[in-house]
């Protein structure tokens, strides 16, 4: 009974984001001066950001947590693919902020 106990213990952990993601997001929100950037909200963030945004995506977002001004332009843009890409980029916010408080 403790083995099997001990064995949902594990795959709870793991299923909860225990793995460290890694990738343009995550070392974005590491960098940055926030005061809630840590290891585990920058990988639960890379992890929304790889299940919405493309790579190219992720790079794109990646430069708005050095210049915010880019998120504005980019959000106010009247050009198509900027318009697509801030589609894309609210959904993979609104899922990062529901999963990674």
């Amino acid at each position: 009974m403790r083995y099997l106990l001990g064995a949902v213990a594990i795959l709870s952990l793991t299923s909860c984001g225990g793995g460290r993601l890694s990738g343009p997001i995550s070392a974005a929100c590491l960098q940055s001066d926030r005061s809630a950037a840590n290891t585990q909200v920058c990988s639960c963030i890379q992890g929304a950001a790889n299940d919405g945004l493309s790579r190219g995506d992720q790079r794109r977002a990646a430069a708005f947590w050095d210049d915010p001004q880019r998120a504005q332009d980019t959000r106010t843009s009247d050009r198509a693919g900027d318009e697509a890409f801030w589609t894309r980029y609210r959904a993979f916010a609104d899922r990062a902020e529901r999963i990674c408080r």
